[in-house]
């Protein structure tokens, strides 16, 4: 089922993700939030602390990529719970291919509305991650745009539906590996089956709590890049109806 239900990470499919986020939250040019959850498991004999993560249990880490119908595009299973987020998608090998640029994503291209604010297609993630131009976070203290919120939403839709996700696995990390697989394929199958449901996205249980600011600094052009749109979304163009009166 995976190539079904994940199909190949592609520039076409890419430039579908990033119309989806555009069109259901308003935020152009994002072609995915990402975030990681940690998947509690009884403590490995001889493990030591390398499962151990900052919330005090047991646990694999569940790195994901979703787009703006709560499916996951991408997810890396796995990783030891002690590993922070930024470090655990930084050693994937999506991230490595772009940037080493053999994964080819969309082209830069002017912000809707504009003619001369262009910027590159980008994941957005929260605080914990590193600013890169091809990955936002939000500033320091602040929430991010409404597109964040679609990977926590995929995690606890999907944690809701299959629910052995609320409980530690009892088994051997590399068995709940294969599990965690099993559940991110049928609940892509799911979401292909039965379509975008409302009730799925507002009554979530488990979700992550906030993390703290990383201290991290991005390069320069991914700061621009995060200005740029900073100044978009308060303009005339860039500006939703509806958004001074949520301020």
């Amino acid at each position: 089922m995976q190539s079904e239900c994940i199909p190949p990470l592609t520039k076409e499919m890419w430039e579908s993700v990033a119309n989806g986020f555009e069109h259901t939250a308003n935020f152009p040019h994002c072609i995915g939030a990402v975030d990681g959850k940690h998947v509690r498991i009884v403590r490995p004999r001889e493990s030591g602390s390398m499962y151990y993560n900052y919330k005090d249990y047991y646990s694999i880490v569940l790195m994901g990529i979703a787009q703006s119908k709560y499916r996951f595009v991408f997810v890396h299973v796995g990783s030891y719970g002690k590993a922070c987020d930024s470090s655990v998608f930084k050693q994937t090998q999506l991230w490595k291919s772009i940037e080493s640029s053999s994964k080819h994503l969309p082209h830069e291209k002017c912000l809707p509305g504009t003619e001369s604010l262009k910027v590159p297609h980008f994941f957005v993630g929260d605080a914990a991650f590193g600013l890169h131009k091809h990955l936002l976070r939000p500033y320091a203290g602040k929430r991010l745009c409404r597109a964040r919120r679609y990977i926590e939403c995929a995690f606890g839709i999907l944690s809701n539906k299959w629910r052995i996700c609320h409980r530690p696995f009892n088994v051997q990390p590399q068995f709940a590996n294969d599990i965690v697989k099993a559940c991110i394929l049928l609940h892509s199958y799911v979401r292909d089956r039965d379509g975008y449901i409302v009730e799925d996205a507002t009554s979530i249980v488990g979700m992550e709590e906030i993390r703290g600011e990383n201290t991290t600094r991005g390069s320069l052009i991914a700061n621009n890049v995060r200005n740029i749109l900073c100044r978009y979304f308060v303009s005339s163009v860039g500006m939703v109806p509806w958004q001074m009166s949520k301020i």
